[in-house]
């Protein structure tokens, strides 16, 4: 579940990075004196957050690999977060009735000059589908904390076995010989018999 939580991660934020490098709004301008100029903001121009956002993901696809337990959870949390922000930056592309102000600061033209804007919504497409992507991997990351994992279990076990407290005197040879009557040796109530 981790390993696909991971490659949705790393999808994401592809399709991120992708995004990025799209054009978002085209603007067009024209000051009465040369030719009339069209300037395209790509994402990152638009939503200087996108290659940021893509590089945290990177980080969270790569986390699971030394995070385990409660900062796991945490990070499952962090992700759920950025694929929210994700959202809301791929909607406002939609949902705002005039870019023209925004694009025209942007691009670095007097609003006085500007004479249109066309949005292009593949890269807000893409981003909003980056953002489903991080939020499922978020999901997964949050499921693999709350399914126990026997095997880290037996791990942590063994290793507190191998690590003696004070006034523990078992030995290896005393661990070897318990393993061969069949008794668990990191068990403190089969020590005894």
């Amino acid at each position: 579940m981790i390993r696909l939580a991971q490659l949705l991660l790393l999808l994401s934020a592809g399709a991120l990075w992708v995004a990025s490098r799209m054009v978002w709004v085209e603007v067009r301008s024209f000051d009465g004196l040369g030719q009339p100029k069209s300037t395209a903001l790509n994402g990152a121009s638009w939503s200087t957050a996108l290659i940021a956002l893509a590089a945290m993901l990177v980080a969270a696809a790569v986390a699971p690999i030394a995070v385990r337990g409660r900062r796991l959870g945490l990070l499952a949390l962090i992700v759920a977060g950025v694929s929210a922000v994700m959202a809301y930056m791929a909607i406002s592309l939609w949902v705002i009735r005039d870019v023209a102000v925004r694009a025209a600061h942007l691009a670095e033209v007097q609003v006085s000059d500007l004479v249109g804007t066309q949005r292009h919504y593949g890269g807000a497409m893409l981003t909003l589908v980056a953002a489903v992507g991080a939020l499922v991997g978020g999901v997964l990351l949050m499921r693999s904390v709350a399914k126990p994992r026997p095997e880290a279990d037996r791990y942590e076990r063994r290793r507190s076995a191998q690590s003696p407290k004070d006034g523990d005197t078992t030995s290896e040879r005393a661990i070897w010989d318990a393993l061969d009557e069949g008794r668990d040796p990191t068990d403190p109530d089969n020590k005894g018999r």
